[in-house]
């Protein structure tokens, strides 16, 4: 039995991921802050258990890994998928607005990958951090979110060196554009339509579209499997060839 711990998992990509590990036959903690909706994903599968609550300071971030290894009794991947996307320039953005991206984009991987490492270790498992495509190249008005995860790669880079002699794998995978939640509330924040903003999303990607969490869960589902085993320190694109 492989376990994995997946943050954000209460709607939107998180979700998605959750779903397809247990649909892998994993056993999976879904962690979330709203339970309501942790629930209903959860009633997809007997295999997905729940953990609701604030993720923000690092106690709360080691009570939810030991609640995992309470629960299963061993952790063989995390998935660091929590996330928020505010906008602004620099001007725009308040100390507020920045402190927040950070914490929740940032400290919040940091924390957990610290409290999960050494399950992971006796497993040989791996952490994959749900990064952004604006982490690998700027996008307009968004200055914290992309210096929080322009950071989560550099993060996902420099564990992974430290980890790999312990067997330990650790990557990030950065998105473009994806029609989740998330998106629709930045579009919303933004005073932008949100079938507008996803038609342009389609219309500059490559390929002509956006993605759905479920292809952003394929990617982190093939991350933690051993046909990955040689795959560590990378962050990978997955934005219709955007980044190209």
């Amino acid at each position: 039995m492989s376990v994995a711990l997946v943050t954000g998992a209460s709607s939107g990509i998180g979700a998605a991921i959750a779903i397809s590990f247990a649909d892998a036959g994993w056993e999976v903690m879904a962690a979330g802050r709203d339970e309501g909706r942790l629930e209903e994903v959860a009633d997809v599968s007997d295999s997905l258990a729940i953990w609701s609550g604030e993720l923000r300071e690092s106690e709360e971030c080691d009570e939810l890994v030991a609640d995992t290894i309470d629960e299963f009794g061993r952790l063989d991947c995390l998935v660091n998928c929590a996330g928020i996307l505010l906008r602004g320039d620099a001007v725009e953005t308040s100390d507020d607005d920045w402190r927040d991206t950070m914490a929740i984009n940032l400290d919040v991987p940091f924390y957990l990958s610290r409290a999960a490492l050494p399950h992971l270790q006796e497993s040989q498992g791996s952490i994959v951090n749900l990064s952004s495509n604006w982490g690998l190249q700027a996008g307009q008005r968004a200055v914290a979110y992309c210096t929080s995860k322009g950071a989560l790669n550099m993060l996902t880079r420099a564990m992974a060196r430290d980890t790999a002699p312990d067997g330990v794998r650790v990557n990030a995978v950065c998105p473009g554009g994806v029609d989740t939640p998330m998106l629709a509330a930045a579009a919303a924040d933004a005073d932008n339509d949100v079938d507008e903003l996803l038609q342009q999303i389609a219309d500059h990607s490559p390929n002509g579209r956006i993605a759905t969490p479920e292809e952003i869960a394929a990617l982190v589902l093939f991350l933690a499997s051993d046909a990955a085993s040689h795959i560590t320190g990378t962050t990978v694109p997955i934005d219709g060839g955007l980044s190209a």
